[in-house]
């Protein structure tokens, strides 16, 4: 009967969070530039220490590794990223660079090779990648601006990833929610980053749990059963 029970909990997915994860550690890494380090904000305020605060809400068993460096282009996240996963055992890995490349105006095949070598090298090592869109400000150009965009969902097309929209999706535009420099996003911006991760972190959660293919596509409404995080 109790046996009859738990299939049923697992069925209709009422298991309480702890008991999907009882035991089990995810260890997600974040490997980002100034946008990920919380440049320019007061300590533990930047969205990647909210998404840890976040997941402990839901359970302890999970941990995040922030090896962001203000400055980094997707060449010093390429040279760097095999030992960062010697040092910081992973499990899932965010992966938001090339804005300074594109600030740089670096050309799009190095900023497409040097972002498709750190997830080969991520999976090499089994630890899933997701992919962070990336934009720049129009007065880059329409065409640059344009080819710089799609690497993303090219790269993520061509490696089967899960791609997540732009951090500053959905506020790039408003001036409040920028420092006085006009580049980095306040201490207010912070959890609406997060919300533009969110939906996709679920998506890779799930997935690495299941063992099934990750999509590019999301699913906001829809409850994780095997983690019990909501998206």
């Amino acid at each position: 009967m109790k046996k009859l029970l738990f299939v049923i909990l697992c069925l209709f997915g009422t298991l309480p969070f702890n008991s999907a994860w009882s035991g089990t550690d995810t260890r997600i890494m974040v490997l980002g530039d100034s946008l990920s380090a919380g440049y320019g904000l007061p300590p533990e305020s930047g969205w990647v220490n909210l998404l840890e605060r976040r997941l402990h809400s839901k359970s302890t068993n999970y941990k995040v590794i922030n090896v962001s460096i203000s400055g980094e282009t997707t060449l010093g996240g390429r040279k760097r990223i095999e030992q960062a996963l010697r040092n910081n055992e992973s499990d899932i890995i965010i992966v938001a660079l090339g804005a300074n490349d594109g600030l740089q105006g670096r050309s799009i095949s190095s900023i497409y090779e040097n972002l498709e070598a750190v997830i080969l090298i991520c999976k090499q090592h089994n630890v899933t990648p997701l992919l962070v869109g990336m934009q720049l400000p129009p007065n880059y150009g329409i065409s640059y601006t344009q080819r710089f965009r799609d690497i993303y969902p090219r790269l993520a097309e061509d490696q089967q990833l899960q791609l997540a929209p732009f951090l500053m999706e959905g506020f790039g535009d408003q001036i409040e929610f920028f420092q006085v420099d006009g580049i980095h996003p306040t201490v207010q911006a912070q959890k609406k980053m997060l919300d533009n991760i969110w939906p996709s972190l679920i998506s890779v959660l799930k997935s690495r749990q299941t063992q099934t293919p990750v999509t590019s596509k999301n699913q906001p409404d829809e409850i994780d059963t095997s983690t019990g995080l909501t998206q």
